[in-house]
């Protein structure tokens, strides 16, 4: 008879934040539990729905306590050995993502992290030292990875001519409220900015399948939209992020939708719109199972966003994605 799979325990850091609810869901789908949570604000009776009798803490330094007791007490007596976390799930602003992770590895958990995983490639770098000392794991949710559009998409790629150049443009539309500009997320300090913000994933998916990047020029850079052109080894990539609703087609805003994503590759529309829902549950089990991406494996987005940021637009000059001749700017 096989024996029962035993719950590891979690805690989570962002307990009110979007995306945390796919991480409650996760946890629960994979049979797991989650001990504790931490977030400043205190509006969160999404937990009811998923681990009502979860430890909650508005205070970074009690929930730091709190892990660093169910630790000691593991050690010291093994029979509450159950009770030890060993896993924290981070969905904080991007900006507390390094600190966070520094604070699952003190307590000897492991981390899985919302992208983009750090801001600065150099962050990544000091984690893999710090990840080695604490011989504990830095994992990142990277869910386009688990797409099955995205994996055919893959697999067409590799079988493939080899050395072929594709043509793709990356259109990114999603309007957002006056709010997200007071919030962290319209501090670029503290987001990295739109393309770093909403755009990460797509640049960690094309690096994933069209190889490292040659080059990265930027055309526009504003709070509100970017644009530019992403060279890859097997792609160059003409993209265009925007958080502007006047920028969406308008038979978008006609059908009262708010999000426009278009992938077009080498003239040929690649529709991913759906099947989002259940990839961090995905993500959970890959990485449960030892099989999930980690530091190494952001760090080419992570490249990619943080020379974006830091480069000065060259305006509508050399390829440019079709879109900058009809947006406002």
């Amino acid at each position: 008879m096989t024996a029962k799979k035993h719950p590891l325990n979690f805690a989570l850091i962002g307990a009110a934040g979007f995306v945390a609810p796919r991480h409650m869901k996760a946890i629960k789908e994979t049979g797991n539990n989650l001990l504790a949570a931490l977030d400043p604000y205190d509006g969160v009776g999404v937990m009811d729905s998923y681990f009502p009798e979860a430890d909650f803490f508005i205070e970074p330094e009690r929930f730091d306590r709190h892990l660093d007791k169910l630790r000691r007490l593991a050690h010291n007596k093994t029979r509450h050995l159950d009770q030890m976390v060993k896993y924290v799930s981070i969905c904080s602003p991007n900006y507390m993502h390094d600190a966070h992770i520094r604070l699952a590895l003190r307590n000897e958990a492991h981390a899985i992290c919302e992208k983009p995983i750090v801001l600065n490639p150099w962050n990544v770098d000091a984690l893999r030292l710090i990840e080695k000392e604490a011989g504990k794991k830095v994992y990142t949710v990277l869910q386009l990875r688990y797409h099955p559009t995205i994996l055919e998409l893959k697999e067409k790629i590799e079988k493939g001519p080899k050395g072929k150049i594709h043509d793709i443009d990356l259109t990114y539309i999603t309007s957002r409220g006056k709010w997200y500009y007071r919030s962290w997320k319209g501090n670029i300090e503290k987001s990295g900015g739109v393309a770093t913000n909403i755009g990460v994933h797509f640049f960690d998916m094309l690096t994933w399948i069209f190889g490292k990047a040659t080059g990265n020029q930027v055309h526009m850079l504003t709070p509100f939209k970017a644009a530019g052109l992403l060279q890859l080894e097997n792609a160059n990539v003409r993209w265009f992020l925007s958080l502007d609703n006047e920028d969406l087609p308008l038979v978008i805003r006609k059908n009262g939708k708010s999000t426009y994503r278009s992938l077009n590759i080498d003239g040929n529309e690649l529709e991913f719109s759906d099947g989002f829902t259940d990839l961090h549950t995905i993500a959970y089990q890959e990485i449960l199972n030892g099989k999930g991406y980690g530091l190494a494996d952001s760090k080419p987005s992570i490249n990619a966003v943080y020379e974006i940021r830091n480069s000065a637009p060259i305006g509508l000059k050399g390829d440019y994605h079709p879109l900058l001749k009809l947006i406002k700017r």
